[in-house]
Formats: C-alpha cells, sequence, structure tokens
C-alpha cells in the first residue's frame, strides 16, 4: 500500500472575464445612449439626420463598445459641458415615470390633453390598445412606447411632424410603422420610438395627417415662464 502523500493536482484556472466593452448590451445599456443621444439632438449637437442615424444603429448594435462609439464624440449626462437647458429638460423628472397599458379581452386607450411619460407600455391579449399623442403634451424630446400584442389590436397615432421610429417584429402577425422619417424636417419636433412584438395581432403606428405640433416649444416657454 503506497501511504506517500500526493500533492493535489492544481483546479483549472478560471476563464478570464470579458472586457466591458465586449459584454452584451442591457436594455439598461440603449436607454442610457438614447438619452445621451436625446440631449445631444435637444443642444444642436446632432442634425435630425445624424441623431435619425445613430438611433437606428443603437438598436443593431450588439456589444456595450459598440454602444459607446455611438456616443465617443458627446458630453456624458452631468459633466457640464452643456448648452442652455432645452425646452423639455424642465419637467425631464416628472416624465420619466413608465406607464402601463393593459387590454385583456377588452379596449383601453390613451387620447386627448395628456401627457405621455418617456416610456410606455402596452399589452394587448385578445384586446384593443389606442395610444393617440395627437395632442399630447410632449414634457421630453424621445418618448418610447413598448408594445407586446398577443391576438388583439394596438394604434399609435403621432402628430404628422414627429419624428416616428419603428422596431419591430410579428409572427403570424403585423407590425407596421408608416410615415417614418417624416418629422426630420422639424428638428424641434418630439421623437416617437415604437418597439413591439406581435404574435397572431397587429400592431401599427403611423401620423395622423392635418394634426401638427406646430407651437409645442412657445407653448413650454409660456408654461415655465407661468
Amino acid at each position: 500500500m503506497d501511504l506517500e502523500k500526493h500533492p493535489a493536482a492544481p483546479a483549472p484556472a478560471p476563464a478570464p472575464a470579458p472586457a466591458a466593452a465586449e459584454l452584451r448590451a442591457s436594455d439598461a445599456d440603449r436607454d442610457r445612449i438614447a438619452q445621451i443621444l436625446a440631449d445631444a439632438l435637444a443642444e444642436g449637437r446632432l442634425t435630425s439626420e445624424e441623431h435619425s442615424e445613430r438611433l437606428d444603429s443603437l438598436y443593431a448594435v450588439k456589444t456595450v463598445g459598440e454602444l459607446e462609439l455611438l456616443v465617443r464624440d458627446l458630453p456624458a449626462p452631468g459633466t457640464g459641458h452643456t448648452s442652455a437647458a432645452p425646452v423639455y429638460a424642465a419637467h425631464a423628472t416628472a416624465a420619466g415615470y413608465t406607464e402601463t397599458v393593459v387590454a385583456v379581452c377588452s379596449s383601453s386607450a390613451r387620447k386627448g390633453r395628456w401627457r405621455p411619460g418617456a416610456l410606455t407600455r402596452a399589452v394587448s391579449v385578445m384586446g384593443d390598445i389606442t395610444i393617440d399623442l395627437t395632442e399630447a403634451v410632449f414634457e421630453q424630446q424621445v418618448t418610447e412606447i413598448n408594445v407586446t400584442c398577443v391576438l388583439g389590436n394596438v394604434e399609435v397615432l403621432v402628430p404628422e411632424n414627429v419624428t416616428l421610429r419603428g422596431y419591430g417584429s410579428g409572427v403570424l402577425g403585423n407590425f407596421e410603422v408608416r410615415g417614418e422619417g417624416r418629422g426630420e424636417t422639424d428638428p424641434q419636433a418630439p421623437v416617437v420610438i415604437v418597439r413591439g412584438f406581435a404574435l397572431l395581432g397587429n400592431i401599427e403606428a403611423r401620423p395622423r395627417p392635418g394634426a401638427r405640433l406646430v407651437d409645442l416649444a412657445d407653448r413650454m416657454r409660456k408654461r415655465l415662464d407661468g
């Protein structure tokens, strides 16, 4: 019998952790970059066309490092390298809440004179949802609407001079954003992003002809001067 003690075999070295820039981007990472881009648009650092191009890339890239490349020439929030505050900024805190609209075998609507938050979530299960922004008071530059639709119907209406963007898909269903880019001719108008997934359902976002936010900035300044 061999009673001699043998040293235990060394444990394999752990695999090196990926660098931060190589990590997959999360929704929170994308939201942070989207806010920097929105601030840059409001401050005049980016043109409407440049903002649109970077926003398109924002939802196409995969890693944190790729996201950071989109804002490497822009100041980070809170660094003090900002110009005069945009007209939307005074209500940024109030507008930062998340609202949820749900319709399960029923119907639900948001319309008229209302203040949408920076993020609105809509969930339709065999129900109908209408989100009408044509008379809404926008208190932030970028408003995002996330939609999940199963065997239902969701309609989003915006003023015709708002910049409308869509990122979504459907499985045996329909995801359609009409009139994308029409708002680019008005750089002062808000940006509405619709992201969604439709399963045996329908998601449609479009401008309403004749509905315009012509004097949005003037109304906001009057409210602030109050």
